[in-house]
């Protein structure tokens, strides 16, 4: 008996439970969890270090090497002596030496590769930046979404609520005789309608809270809930108080990283040709080193092997110029190549800017009809309230018919669908405006 009384309070307790352990996020935490553990950005990050691993190959090439080699060889048969004679004898030889070298004149070559990957390396920097961004966006969009479904779940429960009511009236109504059991069944039927709405609109909202967590990475939608950040309602700019596109343009230009990682590329191909400019000029190189060796000839007496590595003891240091005069004209071919990169890279900035440009010309005129949506949609909503209040009032006083009842809620909550979306959409879209221009979403 004490087993099952047990197994019924855990049975009872346990959607409770589950409930509780639904964690409600909030915008800012779903885009720092995403720009945590979203793997495009992860990519560009790899990329950033192998950029910065590249710069500090290219600074450290103006340092000296070092070089240590150790050589062991043998010999045999008839080979010629002092003598000038040809006999046959074994020879034996050790060496070891150490050298250095040190770039000293390059023809430019080391500063332009330097100035190359450092702009390289601002370049990658600022792709990660764009690809945060573009990771925000796409949150604050599908957040967005999931609050609106959120939302119309509430309207769909009301709708519901007041159909229950409205069964609960006409059952007491049939039951004094004041009504038709046709005018129950159409009203149950209304309020079967109505519950088939609401469960269609938990199955949206749930797909719409697993596309989010889908995005954020997450490895399943259980437990993950959304928090409302709007509390119903938004303040939204009269339209003619838009920002307009010229000016968010204006401001973008300056600000933000896909412009200025197209510029830097810009400058990096224009440095490029002055690395490939700098095959053309002499380099001048430092070299240093010391060896010593050890021989053993049969036929011959040989000294101790540390006898002869003091008295073969060898250094010499000097200095190496290498002029290009003819490489079958492929400098002059890099030239002309890194030259056409600049061009290309002109194409591709000017590209971007256009792209910019219409993105933001998009978002000010989604804005714009945004702004006048939600004014048309308060007007709607509010008269379709008056009329369902009136038409509610008809209908239990038995001056209208359940039809028209219907229509009249039906209509009250496609004006409250409307105004509900309209008013995320406006949210949205002075969102992304509001990005262009430099400000946190």
């Amino acid at each position: 008996m004490k087993r099952l009384l047990l197994l019924v309070l855990v049975v009872c307790a346990s959607p409770q439970a589950f409930a509780q352990q639904v964690r409600q996020w909030t915008l800012t935490e779903c885009i720092e969890y995403a720009l945590a553990h979203n793997l495009n950005i992860k990519q560009q990050e790899n990329n950033v270090r192998q950029q910065e691993i590249a710069l500090s190959t290219t600074r450290n090439s103006r340092l000296p090497d070092l070089n240590g080699s150790v050589g062991e060889s043998f010999s045999f048969g008839r080979a010629l002596t002092v003598d000038n004679t040809y006999q046959n004898r074994n020879t034996q030889s050790t060496s070891f030496s150490l050298g250095t070298s040190a770039p000293l004149i390059t023809g430019g070559r080391i500063p332009a590769d330097i100035k190359v990957h450092r702009l390289n390396l601002q370049a990658a920097l600022q792709d990660y930046e764009y690809a945060r961004e573009n990771v925000m966006l796409s949150v604050t969009s599908s957040y967005l979404e999931a609050i609106y479904q959120k939302d119309m779940v509430d309207v769909a429960k009301r709708q519901v609520e007041l159909s229950q009511a409205q069964v609960h009236r006409m059952e007491l109504l049939f039951r004094n005789d004041k009504a038709s059991e046709a005018e129950v069944s159409q009203i149950r039927s209304t309020l079967s309608n109505d519950e088939l709405s609401l469960t269609q609109q938990q199955n949206s909202y749930m797909l719409a809270l697993l596309e989010l967590s889908q995005l954020l990475e997450l490895e399943s939608p259980e437990g993950f809930g959304i928090v409302t950040p709007l509390n119903g309602q938004t303040t939204h700019l009269p339209s003619e108080r838009l920002p307009s596109p010229d000016l968010v343009y204006n401001e973008a230009l300056g600000i933000k990283p896909q412009i200025q990682a197209e510029q830097t590329r810009l400058q990096s191909a224009e440095k490029s040709v002055l690395l490939a400019k700098s095959a053309l000029y002499p380099s001048l190189y430092f070299n240093a080193g010391i060896g010593s060796s050890y021989y053993n000839t049969s036929g011959y007496p040989t000294m101790g092997f540390g006898r002869q590595l003091r008295d073969n003891f060898n250094q010499y240091f000097g200095v190496s110029l290498s002029v290009p005069i003819f490489n079958r004209l492929a400098t002059r071919n890099s030239v002309r190549s890194a030259r056409l990169q600049v061009e290309a890279q002109q194409v591709r900035l000017e590209q971007t800017k256009k792209a910019l440009y219409k993105e933001i010309q998009q978002a000010y005129y989604n804005a714009l009809a945004a702004s006048r949506q939600c004014e048309s949609s308060d007007v709607a909503l509010a008269s379709a309230r008056t009329a369902l209040d009136l038409m509610q009032r008809k209908y239990e006083n038995g001056k209208a018919t359940a039809t028209e009842f219907q229509e009249a809620k039906t209509q009250y909550m496609r004006a409250e669908s409307q105004q509900i979306q309209s008013r995320y959409t406006y949210f949205f879209r002075q969102k992304i405006l509001d990005f262009y221009r430099g400000k946190q979403l």
